[in-house]
């Protein structure tokens, strides 16, 4: 009777210590709570670092110096700041206006070559675009990979052979008017080159917005 006591007794303790083992050996990854693999915006179960990057980290630029944000990257281009997830949840999906113009390049004494059959686009104003606004546009530098949700927001429409150029159904708000204009031997270059330009613009309501697109040849 004793020995049946004692086995029995030495089988649970065997279990519980081959049960707590286990347990401590389970990895925790942050905020696991056991559910991790169902919660909304939680560590995949998986742990791979490519979810991790994935982690949305858009509150962290709210207070970004001029500085911190022409950080160099490895092969020497402007690091982008975090992408503002929720700067661009606030804008507007839908509108009635209209942005409509010309694009073109000149010289200052009135000569023009035009933006023919080229490509534009309207870029939302953000702290993600001021900052390519003042380092690349201005400041000529170049910028590492945009994140690809920017895409998302961007808005495009093509010149026609005049360079005449309309964006219809535009939500209020602020933009970035960005177009090229390829020229070569006309603007004074030996080989073809693209010229971009880029200016601001704002659209409220159901507002028609006339804004020619203009840069300089040289």
């Amino acid at each position: 009777m004793k020995r049946s006591i004692l086995r029995s007794m030495m089988l649970l303790f065997a279990l519980w210590f081959m049960t707590g083992c286990v347990q401590r050996g389970l990895p925790q990854l942050p905020g696991d709570s056991g559910t991790m693999a169902s919660q909304p915006g939680g560590w995949s179960s998986s742990g791979d670092e490519e979810d991790k990057e994935n982690i949305d980290i858009s509150d962290i630029d709210q207070n970004l110096t001029v500085s911190e944000t022409t950080i160099r990257t490895e092969d020497g281009k402007v690091a982008r700041i975090p992408f503002p997830a929720n700067e661009y949840a606030r804008l507007a999906k839908s509108g009635k206006g209209t942005v409509k113009g010309r694009i073109y390049v000149t010289d200052g004494y009135d000569r023009k070559v035009y933006g023919k059959s080229t490509r534009l686009y309207l870029n939302p104003k953000t702290s993600y675009s001021d900052q390519w606004y003042r380092e690349s546009y201005i400041g000529g530098r170049k910028m590492a990979k945009a994140d690809d949700r920017l895409f998302n927001y961007l808005r495009f429409t093509s010149s026609d052979d005049q360079g005449n150029f309309a964006f219809y159904g535009v939500p209020s708000g602020e933009y970035y008017l960005i177009g090229m204009v390829k020229c070569g031997e006309e603007c004074g270059y030996e080989s073809p080159k693209s010229i971009r330009i880029a200016t601001k613009v704002t659209v409220r309501g159901n507002q028609v917005v006339e804004k020619d697109l203009v840069g300089p040849m040289y």
